[in-house]
């Protein structure tokens, strides 16, 4: 069977690891795709945001399926596009969609469900939103409404910064048209976890808890970045905590789609804030994460491509899916400069084909020119170490870590410890 796999980065590479296990061995094509990508199948020149290109390609190959990646082409409705000329896709249509592409319609969806969220309030205007924040008490989260490649939260610790986060959403438009719309959240305390859920609508699979770590230094320091590492599962998360996110998130958010008319089948990507107070959304988002996917996908027994298969068939309910007792973490190397201004182009060294036993590496941010791997993006590559708990899992990632090189490599060292300290109460 043909699988094109749209998008090019550590989470599109992971898909692509998962998908050439399986035993039907598929044809595996990536658009763009990367260096990692290009030793498991076929990169063809089609960036992910070119639905014209996509679709022209697909209807002349005809990929039996087509597995999106990233965020902007589901929410520019390449599923809906796809379905129209018969192909079938994994992920949601452009409606469900809109779960990650307006941060405004998904709080209007879980307030009207009563699924817990932070309090907030939403601004066309930038005066307007600097008044609102002049009467808040801080921290005070400043987020862009649209997409922003993860990036678009800001976390001002008083007026002043509130206000120059406004001027930069709404009014330099860093984050482009994502900016027209500013939502500004009360500031929710207590540790993030990740919650995937796999659903074709009414009935879901949940893949192991995971936990992201969004800054770029140690100690949760710097800005936000797309994310510096990951594990799962996530000790945080315990078994009675899990049943609880089931019943107050998942569910209800399910069948809060459904009840809006929306025929939700893919990812179901739950970001929490575990405070005092329990479990709240801070945001949904419609795909895998990254780096969350370089976790989980190791930790997957059952094929991928039957797990896609049962979302889109609307299947899920007769699927029994086997998730390994094992432990991964993974860590990103990125650019020097990252993420503000990653200087891109440098050669990568080292062992990138053979890190050792139970460690993977997923290229990110790569590209071959002429035989020779090159950074081309602020996260360059995911190095994924497996084992029976996450000590060991974190001692393969890091060991595999110390075979690579390239000028400028920076990453956190301390991936993991929030789940060390907690194990060690």
């Amino acid at each position: 069977m043909k699988v094109l796999i749209v998008g090019s980065g550590g989470r599109e590479h992971a898909l692509g690891w998962s998908l050439k296990k399986d035993p039907r061995n598929p044809e595996l094509y990536f658009a763009p795709g990367n260096a990692g990508t290009s030793s498991l199948g076929y990169n063809i020149p089609i960036k992910a945001t070119d639905i014209d290109g996509l679709l022209s390609w697909a209807k002349l190959n005809q990929p039996d399926l087509v597995v999106v990646g990233p965020e902007a082409p589901l929410c520019l409705g390449l599923v809906d596009q796809l379905k129209m000329i018969g192909i079938p896709a994994f992920g949601p249509n452009q409606s469900g969609a809109r779960l990650e592409a307006s941060k405004t319609f998904t709080k209007d969806l879980l307030l009207k469900a009563g699924i817990p969220t932070a309090a907030s309030a939403a601004f066309t205007e930038g005066a307007q939103a600097k008044a609102y924040c002049t009467r808040q008490s801080y921290p005070l989260v400043i987020k862009a409404d649209g997409l922003a490649a993860g990036k678009g939260v800001i976390i001002a610790q008083n007026v002043a910064e509130a206000e120059t986060a406004i001027v930069e959403i709404m009014e330099k438009k860093v984050f482009g048209a994502s900016g027209n719309v500013v939502l500004i959240e009360e500031f929710l305390d207590g540790q993030e976890a990740s919650i995937h859920a796999v659903t074709d609508g009414k009935d879901y699979v949940l893949l192991p808890s995971s936990q992201d770590h969004k800054r770029v230094f140690d100690q949760d320091l710097g800005p936000n970045t797309g994310g510096m590492g990951a594990y799962a599962p996530a000790p945080v998360v315990t078994p009675a905590l899990l049943e609880e996110i089931e019943a107050t998130v998942i569910k209800p958010v399910i069948k809060a789609l459904q009840e809006a008319g929306i025929d939700y089948r893919g990812v179901l990507y739950a970001g929490l804030m575990l405070t005092s107070d329990g479990p709240k959304v801070l945001e949904f988002n419609c795909r895998f994460g990254d780096p969350e996917t370089e976790v989980l996908l190791p930790l997957l027994e059952t094929p991928l491509l039957d797990i896609m298969n049962a979302s889109i068939n609307g299947t899920m309910g007769s699927l029994t899916v086997n998730i390994s007792s094992r432990s991964a973490l993974t860590v990103v190397l990125a650019a020097p400069g990252y993420p503000e201004s990653p200087q891109t182009g440098g050669p990568i060294t080292g062992s990138l084909q053979d890190p050792g036993p139970d460690a993977m590496i997923f290229h990110a941010g790569t590209e071959n020119k002429n035989g020779q791997v090159l950074s081309s993006g602020g996260r360059v590559l995911a190095v994924t170490g497996t084992g029976s708990d996450l000590a060991t899992a974190s001692k393969k990632a890091y060991a595999a870590i110390n075979l690579i090189r390239f000028e400028g490599m920076h990453y956190r060292k301390d991936i993991g410890k929030k789940a060390f300290d907690l194990q060690a109460i």
